[in-house]
């Protein structure tokens, strides 16, 4: 059995760090251990690597310069010239993901990690004006590294904006200084209040930060206007209240709620609008295939429909 190759993509716009952060993940994060390295190049950014650094690692560079060159044949070559250890992918940020992810690699090679590198002074004009391809670059990432970041960064929104897109990414913030901002973002509501309450503004923050850090919910108290859904599949004395939610455009709208265990025996109609209260307790349940947050109403009140019915992740 052909012993595994390791393969990093690095993912990004021209001039979004890709060059600066394979030149720190060699050099700084031990991976110029000795072993024979390939660095794929796959555009000219401003960052040049140092060749005689690289060659003193046992990593040497090659070019791919077109998106039709990028195919098995052109990959396999390399393969054979270079026999390397571990690879290094700086992928051409106008060229299609599909293209690398579908790619038929050489035998031995594995995609071990994908990141993407995000300018975030440039990031809003580039999700407003290219979305499309901006989705497609952090979709499938593993990592998403935003650099040029200072005190004035509205981290939130860029969490929030990438997470929309790509909810198990990690997401990593430097400063233009090149050290971690590890700072912890703020939220825009107060989980120390006696009762945490959400507004439509606050629902979908709230839910996707509860479903990845249920533990500091535990025991907390919420209210919240919701719609439900009680389907008859269900079973009686369970319900999902939530909201439907715009990710990023009117064609992506998802329904995210959470499991509610309820006692009172009258079945709450499906699709009806409630303000509930509800204490929050951490438990397995099959609907999360894990632990995760469950609500236990405190009280349940009829509401009326509001005037916007989707709520929004920035």
């Amino acid at each position: 059995m052909a012993e595994e190759i390791p393969v990093y993509l690095f993912t990004g716009f021209m001039d979004s760090g890709k060059t600066s952060l394979i030149k720190d993940t060699i050099f700084e994060n031990d991976f110029a251990n000795g072993s024979k390295g390939l660095i794929i190049m796959c555009e000219d950014g401003d960052v040049e690597y140092d060749m005689d650094k690289l060659k003193a690692a046992n990593i040497q560079v090659a070019e791919i310069d077109s998106e039709d060159e990028f195919a098995a044949a052109k990959l396999n070559e390399l393969n054979m010239q270079y026999l390397p250890e571990q690879v290094f992918i700086e992928y051409n940020g106008t060229w299609g993901i599909d293209k690398i992810i579908e790619a038929e690699l050489p035998k031995g090679w594995v995609i071990v990690q994908s990141l993407a590198t995000v300018d975030s002074t440039t990031f809003d004009l580039y999700m407003n004006n290219m979305r499309a391809m901006m989705q497609e670059q952090v979709f499938a990432s593993d990592v998403v590294i935003f650099n040029r970041t200072d005190d004035d960064t509205d981290r939130g929104h860029l969490r929030r904006t990438i997470k929309n897109i790509n909810r198990k990414a990690q997401i990593v913030y430097e400063r233009k200084d090149g050290t971690i901002d590890e700072r912890p973002e703020e939220l825009p509501f107060d989980i120390n209040q006696d009762v945490i309450e959400l507004s439509d503004a606050d629902y979908a923050i709230w839910y996707m930060d509860a479903m990845e850090n249920y533990k500091k919910y535990d025991g907390k108290v919420v209210k919240f206007l919701a719609l439900v859904y009680n389907p008859d599949k269900l079973r009686k004395g369970v319900m999902v209240p939530g909201r439907f939610a715009m990710t990023c455009c009117i064609e992506d709208v998802t329904f995210i709620g959470f499991k509610c265990k309820y006692e009172d025996e009258s079945s709450i109609p499906h699709k009806s609008w409630i303000t509930i209260t509800a204490r929050v307790h951490v438990e397995f349940a099959r609907e999360y295939k894990g632990k995760g947050p469950v609500l236990y109403p405190v009280s349940i009140e009829p509401a009326e429909k509001p005037q916007d019915e989707l709520v929004y992740f920035s």
